[in-house]
């Protein structure tokens, strides 16, 4: 086992344990066994660390299922946003997921540097920084694995999706629970940062690496 496999059966753990496979309408079994052949990837990656990220593609999980999940304090998550509205935000060209029903994405943060600033200004200041934005799958994914950070450093937006009309979605506190929301590109907020990654890794990249 390395850190990085080690962490993502950590991470795995807690998907099952808060529901996950329910929502893929799939056994816990099932749900953890698709995850094993990126698990295998990983005890033969001897270069990263555990500051990694799991991240369940929509295909195995919708997103607008998920924000529930995101329990802080015992307070579940909530949004405001239909269903039909929270699927309109897919990822931009460029930031499309790996192959796979999971996935890894390297240093997430929250992107606190970011904070105030509007979402096409944190984007160009993301790619001159050579930082790719989290798309909502992964900003969810965060909120799941990291509740605290949203207590201790900063809500996000997650520049790497966006809807028809430009929205990109968002992630903050409010009454005391994780809110999944979303702003126009060219809002700011003091609350908010753009949270991003250094890397995507799927199975298949990382075999080739």
């Amino acid at each position: 086992m390395s850190k990085a496999s080690d962490q993502v059966v950590a991470q795995l753990d807690r998907l099952v344990a808060l529901g996950y496979p329910d929502v893929a309408d799939m056994t816990a079994a099932v749900f953890s066994a698709l995850a094993l052949p990126l698990i295998h990837a990983l005890e033969l990656n001897d270069t990263l660390t555990d500051d990694i990220l799991l991240v369940p593609t929509r295909e195995l999980v919708s997103p607008e299922s998920l924000i529930a999940r995101t329990s802080i304090n015992r307070r579940a998550g909530f949004t405001t946003m239909p269903p039909r509205d929270i699927a309109s935000f897919v990822p931009t060209q460029g930031f499309e997921p790996p192959e796979g029903p999971f996935y890894i994405v390297v240093e997430p943060h929250t992107g606190t540097c970011y904070l105030n600033r509007e979402p096409d200004v944190a984007r160009k200041l993301m790619e001159s920084d050579n930082r790719l934005p989290l798309t909502m799958e992964e900003g969810l994914a965060l909120a799941t694995q990291h509740t605290d950070w949203l207590e201790v450093k900063n809500g996000y937006n997650m520049l790497g999706s966006r809807s028809n009309d430009g929205r990109v979605p968002s992630i903050w506190m409010s009454q005391n629970s994780a809110r999944l929301g979303a702003v126009w590109p060219n809002s700011k907020h003091t609350w908010l940062g753009s949270a991003y990654c250094k890397a995507r890794l799927g199975v298949a990249l990382m075999r080739r690496s």
